[in-house]
């Protein structure tokens, strides 16, 4: 998928996504801007209305679909925030979802999906295991499966945060995005970069599940075991034939690989500082500049902040440091 392909994807999918989703804030941060010297925002896609960006996405794709296919069930799998944009829009506009998840998704983001009447199956310990077992579901039972991030639909819906950004700031000189399979920054910086191809994108991971990071590294989609993370929203491998990799290789300019101490001060940060309830994935952003600000001074900065659903017990454990 090139640049140009994803600039027609992002502008088809704000004339149909439009109506339906938030212009989430664009907010000025006083307290990373001091500390870096920049102009620092906070792009909360935290206050979408499905509680992540990935409402943006999910909408398009199910929007997209024939009467024919939006009558049968559709088939998707996450680690809990694609889940909850596809089971809103579900809700929504009328139709029925089988959602795989894996084992080990936070209790909060199961209890997210309780009031929308979805089938849940709970497969493997990885997000890709249940990828792999959703998409085959798919074509055994002859049902559309909706990735969570390698489509073309999927990507255009969640470039719409860049469009946003470009009504919101003005001439921005970097963007910090969470990286999990690629849809988001895919869509952001596919976008952003046929605008204004200096802008540097980071690109930032959890490194208890690096994949994108190692994958980029080495030039092709690796197997890679992850490990326990705050950053649950980006965990997990990438399915084999993604994409959004080719797209991520061409855009992302650098990784930022955050350990689980960065993450969980860039939450309590964000709780002290901003008054904000993030989750771990959105708290990749804030890490990553944390770990460097002054790098940007007199830059424009974008953060993007990418979901709130956090447990009350990881928060806890959070809070207590």
């Amino acid at each position: 998928m090139r640049e140009d392909e994803v600039v027609a994807e992002v502008q088809r999918a704000e004339e149909t996504i439009r109506p339906y989703v938030r212009e989430t804030p664009l907010e000025h941060s006083p307290f990373l801007s001091e500390l870096g010297g920049a102009e620092v925002y906070l792009k909360l896609e935290s206050q979408q209305l499905s509680g992540s960006f990935k409402l943006r996405g999910a909408m398009n794709k199910i929007l997209s679909l024939s009467p024919e296919e939006r009558v049968r069930p559709v088939v998707t799998a996450s680690s809990g925030n694609h889940a909850a944009a596809v089971a809103y829009t579900l809700h929504e506009f009328g139709g029925e979802g089988i959602i795989y998840l894996p084992e080990t998704v936070a209790k909060a983001k199961v209890e997210a999906l309780s009031p929308y009447g979805v089938e849940l199956r709970f497969v493997g310990q990885d997000s890709v295991v249940g990828e792999l077992e959703a998409k085959k579901a798919a074509v055994k039972e002859g049902l559309t499966y909706v990735s969570p991030y390698s489509d073309p639909k999927v990507i255009g819906g969640q470039g719409t945060i860049a469009l946003e950004i470009e009504r919101q700031a003005d001439p921005i000189g970097a963007i910090f995005v969470p990286v999990g399979g690629g849809g988001l920054v895919a869509g952001v910086a596919g976008y952003l970069k046929t605008r204004d191809a200096s802008i540097h994108v980071v690109g930032c991971q959890p490194m208890n599940s690096c994949v994108m990071a190692e994958s980029v590294k080495a030039g092709k989609i690796v197997d890679l075991e992850s490990t326990p993370t705050l950053s649950d929203g980006t965990a997990g491998g990438i399915e084999p034939d993604a994409i959004t990799f080719s797209i991520c290789q061409r855009v992302i300019d650098e990784f930022a690989l955050l350990d689980e101490s960065a993450i969980a001060s860039a939450m309590r940060f964000m709780i002290e500082k901003h008054y904000l309830l993030i989750e771990g994935a959105a708290a990749l952003s804030i890490a990553a500049f944390l770990a460097n600000p002054t790098r940007y001074r007199g830059q424009t900065v974008v953060l993007v902040v990418s979901g709130k659903k956090v447990s009350v017990d990881t928060l806890a454990r959070v809070v207590a440091g």
